[in-house]
C-alpha cells in the first residue's frame, strides 16, 4: 500500500512539473514574434551552394554580383523576411545559408529568385522547412546592437 501511495504521489508530482508554466513567459513578445505555445515557429532555411556559372564571370563581374547579393540580403532583412544569413568558412560547394521568416517553400523560392547571385547562376539554393525558436525573429535587432560596422 505504501508503494502504491508513493507511486501515485510521484506520478502526480511528475505530471504537475511537466505542465509547469514558464515564469519568464511574455505573451506580448510571444505574439510579436509569432511564437506558438512552445515558443517556436516555422521558418524556411535556404542552403546556398556554389552555382554552375561562377567561371563565366570576370573577377569584377563577380564582385558586382556579390554587391547585389549583399544589397538583396539587407533588403530582405529590413522587410522582415530574412531572419539570419551568413557564409560558411572554407571554399566548399556549400557557401552559406538564409533563414526566412515565411510559411511556405514557395514564398522562400520567390525570395531566393530575387537574389542577383541566383539569377547569375553563381549560387543555387536548396530549401528546407524548419521548426525553431521564435526568438530568432529578434536577431536582426540584437545584431545591430553588437555590429560596430554594418556590412
Amino acid at each position: 500500500m505504501k508503494k502504491l501511495i508513493l507511486s501515485l504521489v510521484t506520478l502526480f508530482a511528475m505530471i504537475s512539473l511537466s505542465q509547469a508554466q514558464n515564469d519568464l513567459y511574455d505573451p506580448e513578445l510571444a505574439a510579436e514574434v509569432g511564437a506558438d505555445k512552445y515558443g517556436m515557429k516555422k521558418y524556411v532555411i535556404a542552403f546556398l551552394h556554389r552555382g554552375d556559372r561562377v567561371s563565366e564571370y570576370t573577377e569584377q563581374q563577380r564582385s558586382d554580383i556579390q554587391a547585389g547579393h549583399m544589397a538583396n540580403i539587407n533588403r530582405m532583412s529590413e522587410e522582415g523576411q530574412l531572419v539570419m544569413a551568413g557564409p560558411f568558412f572554407g571554399n566548399e560547394d556549400l557557401r552559406g545559408l538564409y533563414i526566412f521568416a515565411v510559411e511556405t517553400l514557395e514564398e522562400a523560392e520567390e525570395l531566393t529568385s530575387s537574389d542577383p547571385a541566383i539569377k547569375a547562376g553563381v549560387l543555387k539554393m536548396e530549401l528546407k522547412e524548419w521548426y525553431g525558436s521564435a526568438a530568432l525573429m529578434l536577431m536582426t535587432e540584437l545584431h545591430m546592437k553588437v555590429a560596430e560596422e554594418v556590412i
